[in-house]
């Protein structure tokens, strides 16, 4: 295999090769043997066997240490003597340092300023310097690369570095000789691909029934949106929940892998990967990380679509650093992801008994949540959340028996305003403003995001309506609602694109227009 500074200049991808490269990988001075466990909770609700190759009980809880290891041992003592630097908020930071702790080789992790102390001192346990550098992860990026130049150390790539992919691989390695039996499917996570890389390379190689799924976040996918391409692509935007994989485009060396090696792609929503969290905690009593789970969220709608496999079904469990403070946020998403909670707009008759009556139709149910607001003397609209067992079947028929029974009703199941702002604001009504617009935003988590919004807004517009929840993410979520006559309406939606955050016009949204309008 070669090392070429500039991906795009690596030769064809060798399977053979890069097979053999994987047997050679120099990670056990660092990395363990990971568990593959049977998971018999999620065996028995899928109806086949289910596997989970346990990469988050590794010494920094994740699976990037084989690849850094692999890769900063095979340094020349001239490198080794400079050192090496590496951009990261995340598990390869934590994989970099303790290569470089290991290896005696002086190691420099460059993060942003606002990644949480935890994983900054996490690192520093492990001998690295650490460098705090702008708000994101392209501003480390930058300066770590000015390091390179200055110091002349070796950057060490997160993914998109063939000795990477071939440390990462060991993972399908152990697969192979822990489950000798028939495996009919292997679930990977997919962000940069140094591990599908690995990976896929390996089994394909080595078992080449074996049908390899690459599973990705439905707002991360640029590994499935370059194979649907034929070349790699670059995302305007990525999801931040499942941050471990939060790429815009695909490595280099890993896409020249996937192209031959990747059976399909699933994609997943937040809500499904919130569920597998869930799962992974019921069979391990450990908690992974969102892109940890993301695997195993795969795994669960791949069966819901194509049915069980009959043979082992594996997913990869590739991470388990989650914030604490997160977990207030996956717990309330969990219900709905699993398929578990159902969350209505019902409208009643605002007469004396009729909520007794709503209830009787509810049965023996759980009421997760109910929020009620008079609406006038006619009507009152109701935000209900119901306990389900039976899934998608089973909120249908409850819809159909409501609607059965004469009940106006609007299933919020899947609407994100609903889920995320609406069942903590039921009950605020402004009748009297016509002219009210109502917009969903992503805020970066970090001091003076709210502040930069507000200045660059300006003071034309009133807000009406303001909301805003964060559960220890990457990002905030925030509701808004602005008066903004028509004839300024494309100022105000220009003015909004200046400020660079995310945003999503929610002004015909049924659940507001339900609800708050």
């Amino acid at each position: 295999m070669t090392d070429a500074a500039d991906p795009a200049a690596w030769p064809a991808v060798d399977l053979a090769q890069l097979a053999r490269d994987v047997e050679a990988a120099v990670v056990y001075d660092v990395a363990q043997v990971s568990p593959l466990q049977a998971a018999d909770k999620l065996s028995l609700r899928l109806d086949g066997p289910v596997w989970l190759k346990r990469e988050d009980a590794q010494p920094v809880h994740s699976f990037k240490l084989r690849g850094a290891y692999n890769r900063i041992a095979r340094l020349s003592p001239a490198q080794r003597e400079a050192g090496v630097v590496a951009a990261s908020a995340g598990n390869h930071a934590q994989g970099v340092a303790l290569a470089g702790e290991t290896l005696g080789i002086r190691t420099t992790i460059v993060m942003p300023e606002t990644t949480p102390t935890i994983k900054v001192d996490a690192v520093r346990a492990l001998g690295a310097e650490v460098v705090l550098v702008g708000d994101a992860y392209d501003d480390a990026l930058a300066h770590a690369m000015t390091l390179v130049q200055q110091r002349g150390q070796t950057f060490i790539h997160p993914y998109d570095d063939p000795w990477i992919m071939a440390g990462q691989g060991t993972v399908a390695r152990e697969l192979l000789d822990q489950h000798p039996d028939p495996i009919a499917r292997v679930y990977i996570p997919v962000g940069g691909g140094g591990l599908i890389g690995g990976m896929a390379a390996y089994l394909k190689q080595r078992r080449p029934d074996i049908e390899i799924i690459a599973v990705e976040p439905v707002d991360s996918a640029c590994l499935h949106h370059a194979l649907a391409a034929q070349q790699r692509v670059v995302l305007d935007q990525v999801g931040l929940f499942a941050d471990g994989v939060a790429v815009r485009q695909i490595g280099a060396y890993p896409f020249a892998v996937a192209r031959q090696c990747v059976d399909r792609t699933v994609q997943v929503s937040i809500d499904e990967i919130c569920a597998a969290m869930r799962a992974v905690f019921e069979e391990t009593r450990s908690v992974p990380e969102p892109a940890g789970a993301l695997a195993l969220a795969g795994l669960e709608r791949d069966v819901v679509a194509r049915g069980a496999a009959s043979e082992a079904m594996v997913a990869v469990v590739s991470g388990a650093n989650i914030n604490f403070d997160r977990l207030r946020y996956v717990a309330e998403r969990t219900a709905l992801g699993a398929h578990r909670e159902a969350l209505l707009a019902v409208t009643l008759a605002e007469q004396p008994g009729s909520f007794l009556a709503f209830c009787a139709h509810i049965g023996k149910r759980a009421v997760t949540e109910f929020n009620y607001r008079y609406a006038d003397t006619h009507r009152a609209q109701v935000f209900v959340g119901v306990a389900i067992r039976d899934g998608d079947r089973e909120r249908d028929a409850l819809c159909a028996e409501f609607r059965a029974a004469g009940y106006a009703l609007a299933d919020l199941s899947d609407n994100e305003v609903a889920k995320e702002h609406l069942r903590h604001l039921v009950g605020g009504r402004a009748d009297a403003l016509a002219d009210e617009r109502l917009f969903r935003f992503e805020f970066p988590e970090r001091p003076g995001a709210l502040m930069r919004f507000l200045q660059q807004l300006g003071g034309q517009w009133n807000i009406s309506l303001f909301h805003y929840r964060n559960h220890g993410a990457a990002f905030g979520r925030v509701l808004v609602g602005f008066q903004v006559p028509d004839n300024e309406f494309d100022a105000f939606i220009e003015r909004l694109g200046t400020i660079g955050y995310r945003f999503w016009d929610e002004s015909e949204n049924p659940a507001y227009r339900l609800f708050l309008r």
